[in-house]
């Protein structure tokens, strides 16, 4: 019976102590407390960046902040991005799975289908303009 009741009690402060750990994240001060404890530790900010790094929602965030540099970068060196583009362009040529996965992604993205459309018709409007001129 003892048995029983010490297993019954040692069950209900698992659970708890589970519980707990939610109400803890769930309030900003305390979590933000332990946020600041892990980036001041260089193991555990290690660790975490692990854990980080092996989810889906720390993995795009990474490539998110990553994606916004980039872009930035290219947006202070035009010549640069007209560099990369090239030779993006040069490697999904000689590459079906790269250019499958180049295809998906600007379908997806709808700023770049209409920024792509816009080409197409500047290129479409030069053509025109070219044969009128001869």
């Amino acid at each position: 019976m003892l048995q029983k009741f010490l297993f019954a009690f040692g069950l209900i402060g698992l659970l708890h102590s589970c519980q707990s750990t939610n109400q803890i994240l769930s309030k900003s001060d305390k979590r933000a407390e332990i946020m600041t404890t892990i980036a001041n530790d260089e193991t555990m900010s290690k660790e975490m960046m692990g854990i980080l790094m092996k989810s889906k929602s720390g993995k795009m965030m990474m490539m998110k902040e990553h994606h916004a540099k980039m872009m930035e970068k290219m947006k202070e060196d035009p010549e640069m991005m007209k560099n990369m583009m090239s030779e993006m362009m040069e490697k999904a040529n000689n590459d079906d799975a790269m250019m499958s996965g180049m295809c998906k992604s600007l379908m997806e993205n709808e700023k770049m289908m209409n920024m792509m459309e816009k080409m197409k018709e500047k290129k479409i409007e030069k053509k025109e303009d070219h044969k009128e001129h001869h």
